[in-house]
């Protein structure tokens, strides 16, 4: 019994029409349970939609503790290590913000209504697309990581630039510029990802000069992982597809 309960609340495995069905319920709950998220305003349905959909959150989160062994295959260890594992970690913070476990001082800084945001990241855990996504990141980390490390010293090494070439005043308009060296960070960051927001640029030649050299970078700098994940991603989805094919072609030869 317990075992079918683990194969019905894992995400759907080929043609297991409940785990299909229970995967699709979770995932219009948890949509559910974003919308009040959608407005200021706290009223009846709002609180009944939180109260329904922090029961199905609860009850997903002990269908799974109780089938911990089957997921971790670590014997009795297996519900004692299960709290502390990333998804459990998830789950149970999207909980708490429909509880009272949680004070009204945590609710003056709104908190809650940031926990109840990591409840769209439990979606990715029913779809198999985001599953793809996954594996293309976990197998390709290493050149991500290494881009990373790139536009970060990037980064930094432009704003610190900008930051010293710049006046902290722009002499045409008098306007603050770069006050500090936060502000530096921020217009580094937004014009290496080619974003350009215009709250924030530079007012003398040099600084106009700089700011063309690291937007020429930043669209190299950006369209390095872009590659890497699109290409990636496509050969797992070609290798999700043969995997699809070959149970269909041993049904046809036998």
């Amino acid at each position: 019994m317990r075992k079918r309960i683990y194969e019905i609340i894992e995400p759907s495995q080929g043609g297991d029409r409940a785990s299909l069905i229970y995967d699709i319920f979770m995932l219009v709950a948890i949509v559910v349970s974003l919308v009040p998220l959608m407005f200021m305003e706290d009223n009846a349905a709002f609180r009944m939609i939180e109260h329904v959909t922090v029961g199905i959150f609860i009850i997903d989160y002990i269908l799974r503790w109780a089938t911990a062994d089957y997921k971790l295959r670590k014997g009795g260890w297996s519900f004692v290590l299960y709290p502390i594992t990333g998804w459990a970690i998830i789950d149970l913070l999207s909980i708490l913000p429909g509880l009272s476990l949680i004070g009204r001082g945590f609710k003056i800084v709104r908190i809650t209504r940031l926990l109840r945001i990591l409840r769209i990241i439990k979606a990715i855990r029913y779809s198999s697309k985001f599953r793809v996504l996954g594996r293309v990141l976990r197998r390709e980390r290493s050149v991500l990581l290494s881009v990373l490390g790139i536009a970060v010293f990037y980064v930094f090494l432009t704003a610190l630039i900008m930051f010293n070439a710049e006046p902290h005043i722009n002499p045409v308009t008098g306007a603050v510029t770069f006050q500090d060296f936060f502000d530096a960070l921020y217009w580094a960051t937004v014009t290496l990802t080619t974003v350009g927001y215009g709250d924030m640029i530079p007012a003398t030649d040099i600084g106009r000069f700089i700011s063309m050299v690291s937007s020429l970078f930043g669209v190299a700098i950006i369209a390095l992982p872009s590659g890497v994940i699109t290409a990636s991603y496509i050969d797992e989805l070609k290798n999700e597809k043969r995997k699809k094919q070959k149970p269909s072609e041993k049904e046809s030869q036998s």
